[in-house]
């Protein structure tokens, strides 16, 4: 009985010798580069964004990418995403769409990239290239083409900026404004009209006005 303590003390000590060996056989450093290597990766993504108790905006996605450990923490969505504006009562408000986009999460900055489509709650659609979405300034803004068929006209230029909604907008350098029935006619007109999602350019002789369009 006399040797009975001094067991289980034994019994104790091997214990955790071997309990502190499997922690330490556990425990394995990955060295990952946290610009390349995602802190969480999704697929087949459905979500919504709320804002003020208010459900804004329902985002579908084939691929979510977070790096979160990244110098400038961003989300990427290489696959492209598509993005359906709510009113407060939940009613479509407007949808966005582009090949690949980029969350810069800090800055609550957004970037589209190729294709980048958009259509409004009066029905005006747009098209660029590059957009970007500045959420703490409550402005949308790009420097690239843009292409904007409106109910009456079709507005063509580089450079612009609107509020979130693409209600309030300015085109900075327009470069065409054609009545939308001319512009129906000229596409459809002739075996060699050309595509539905091309406009023809302004003739040499026609005169584009300089200064911004405000909408």
């Amino acid at each position: 009985m006399r040797l009975l303590p001094a067991l289980l003390m034994v019994l104790a000590t091997a214990i955790c010798t071997i309990a502190c060996s499997e922690d330490k056989r556990e425990t394995i450093s990955i060295s990952a580069d946290p610009e390349t290597f995602p802190t969480m990766r999704t697929t087949n993504v459905s979500t919504v964004i709320s804002d003020s108790g208010y459900t804004r905006y329902h985002i579908t996605t084939p691929l979510w990418l977070m790096f979160e450990e990244a110098t400038e923490p961003h989300w990427n969505f290489p696959e492209g995403m598509f993005i359906v504006k709510l009113d407060n009562d939940m009613k479509e408000d407007g949808t966005f769409t582009s090949d690949t986009a980029t969350f810069f999460s800090n800055k609550k900055l957004w970037q589209f990239d190729r294709n980048v489509r958009m259509r409004n709650v009066d029905g005006d659609r747009f098209l660029t290239q590059q957009l970007f979405w500045d959420q703490n300034a409550h402005k949308v803004y790009s420097d690239s083409f843009i292409h904007i068929e409106r109910s009456d006209r079709i507005i063509e230029g580089y450079g612009f900026e609107s509020n979130e909604n693409m209600t309030t907008y300015t085109v900075r350098r327009p470069s065409a404004i054609l009545p939308t029935a001319g512009f129906t006619r000229a596409r459809t007109d002739g075996p060699g009209a050309p595509r539905a999602d091309t406009i023809q350019p302004p003739q040499p002789t026609a005169t584009a006005p300089t200064d911004s369009i405000k909408e």
